[in-house]
């Protein structure tokens, strides 16, 4: 499925959520990776504030996109290649759908 670059050139944005590893399998603790790189996959909460409007935003990022120390809620951030891209499976005989948030890197702003 295509994705779709998102500009945040005019944005403010601030941590919401710490990064958390993403599962690909809760069941078993099976961490999700890039398929490219390999590295572990993490999810962090963001704030972004563009024209009067503000959302909650949950964007996968690998374990080398964000500081070794991790990300502290609060702090305003700079977000490298947020990509989003359109979902849709089928669970039990549901359909879901949503969009789901990828960027390169996320790192404090200076």
């Amino acid at each position: 499925m295509p994705s779709f670059k998102i500009d945040l050139s005019t944005a403010v944005v601030f941590v919401a959520t710490a990064p958390e590893p993403k599962m690909a399998n809760k069941k078993t603790g099976e961490r999700a990776v890039d398929r490219e790189t390999g590295a572990g996959l993490s999810t962090v909460g963001l704030l972004v504030s563009d024209e009067g409007e503000g959302n909650l935003y949950q964007v996968t990022i690998p374990e080398t996109g964000f500081p070794e120390g991790g990300l502290v809620p609060g702090t305003p951030v700079k977000v490298v290649g947020l990509k989003a891209r359109d979902w849709e499976n089928e669970f039990n005989g549901q359909k879901r759908h949503g969009i789901a948030f990828r960027a390169v890197a996320v790192t404090p702003a200076v």
